[in-house]
């Protein structure tokens, strides 16, 4: 039997479903449009370059990345506005929405990994225990890598009430680990569910799926819009740029905040992980060509993905920001905030590295964003 950690391949009903799904051909799931799911490198030459002691190094912070000390007195207040975000790190993120409390991508683990002696490990410690973050309406799975789908998480998350949304397919793994089939929401790309007067709708992304050696496609990846009686959100989990981002926009915005992905980008997978540039344009193509609601950047600064510096995409996303007038904000982890009030900018990643001697070089100094301004404001 396959180790727990792998999670389980989807069968019986739940495969016959899949095989049904217009996202479905030639035996695995089909991105919006052309993408290479895996490496578009020399895999040997990305070992060769990643386990480099002296790469490993350039990566990581030079300091302790801070972290707020989330207690339950500050998530106990309602949030004025009726939105509050809490960054846990990663891509993990707390949403309190008109009344309602909704967990994207709960990692709480050590390592991003199958593993619990090796693998991507923590560069700072979880802000709060999960068993003191309080009751929580849905939690929400963007797809089942194990940066996003963290198995001690999932188990933990079990024994509550919650119901957990999650991408077709991804049910399989989720019912292994304890979770009860009745409290699933399993969705297609453009398909919607009710939980506690939300609807959530799981919307296209260019990404892939996979646990295992043998991947075989049979798990869907998903972004997610959230709307509740006052307010709308996007989660744009793991995904390459690409153009449906407007017809998300149209079809379910405009937002008043988006948790977009602008990390772990590399040469060797440039058609399944945004860069800080690619996903200011996802932005506005989601906003309808304005710079409506506020940018929260995720998936950075918690786990050591790529071969950039830990904090590259938070610099360059303010750089990208900046030059096009769209409000970012840039918590610590665990730092709550509404996105309806001044929103926390401040570039606290570079104090990590100064303080050690390690030296940052700010924007605008950073290298120039790849994508004009024109590009952005022009396409509405």
């Amino acid at each position: 039997m396959r180790p727990e950690g792998f999670g389980a391949d989807p069968a019986g009903e739940r495969m016959e479903r899949i095989r049904r799904s217009p996202n479905f051909a030639d035996g695995t799931f089909q991105n919006p449009e052309g993408s290479r799911t895996g490496q578009s490198g020399s895999m040997l030459e990305f070992a060769k370059i990643y386990f480099r002691k002296d790469e490993r190094v350039l990566r990581a912070p030079a300091g302790n990345v801070p972290v707020h000390a989330t207690t339950v007195a500050d998530l106990a207040q309602p949030p004025a506005s009726g939105l509050r975000l809490t960054w846990m790190g990663h891509s993990s993120v707390l949403a309190e929405i008109d009344g309602r409390r909704v967990l994207f991508d709960p990692v709480w683990g050590e390592r991003c990994s199958p593993f619990s002696f090796a693998g991507p490990k923590r560069l700072h410690p979880v802000p709060v225990p999960l068993a003191s973050l309080g009751p929580v309406d849905v939690v929400v799975i963007s797809h089942d890598h194990y940066d996003h789908l963290d198995l001690p998480t999932i188990q933990a998350l079990a024994g509550t009430d919650t119901v957990f949304a999650v991408p077709l397919g991804v049910g399989a793994h989720l019912e292994r680990w304890g979770v009860a089939p009745d409290r699933l929401r399993e969705l297609d790309w453009n398909e919607t569910t009710q939980v506690a007067g939300l609807s959530l709708t799981a919307t296209p992304a260019r990404h892939f799926c996979g646990r295992g050696l043998r991947n075989q496609q049979h798990t869907l990846w998903a972004s997610w819009a959230v709307r509740g009686p006052e307010h709308r959100i996007y989660h744009s989990g793991d995904t390459g740029y690409f153009p449906g981002f407007k017809d998300i926009g149209a079809a379910h915005g405009p937002f008043d905040a988006t948790m977009i992905q602008i990390g772990a980008y590399s040469e060797y997978w440039p058609d399944i992980h945004m860069t800080p540039d690619e996903g200011i344009k996802a932005q506005f193509d989601l906003q309808q060509g304005k710079p409506h609601g506020v940018l929260l950047p995720i998936h950075w600064g918690t786990f050591n993905l790529a071969f950039h510096p830990w904090a590259e995409p938070a610099e360059r996303t303010l750089h990208a920001a900046h030059k096009v007038g769209q409000a970012v904000a840039t918590p610590v982890p665990g730092e709550p905030f509404e996105p309806a009030s001044p929103t926390p900018a401040t570039p606290w990643w570079r104090n990590v590295a100064v303080a050690t001697g390690a030296g940052w070089t700010p924007w605008p100094a950073v290298a120039e964003a790849t994508v004009k301004d024109s590009d952005l404001v022009g396409e509405a």
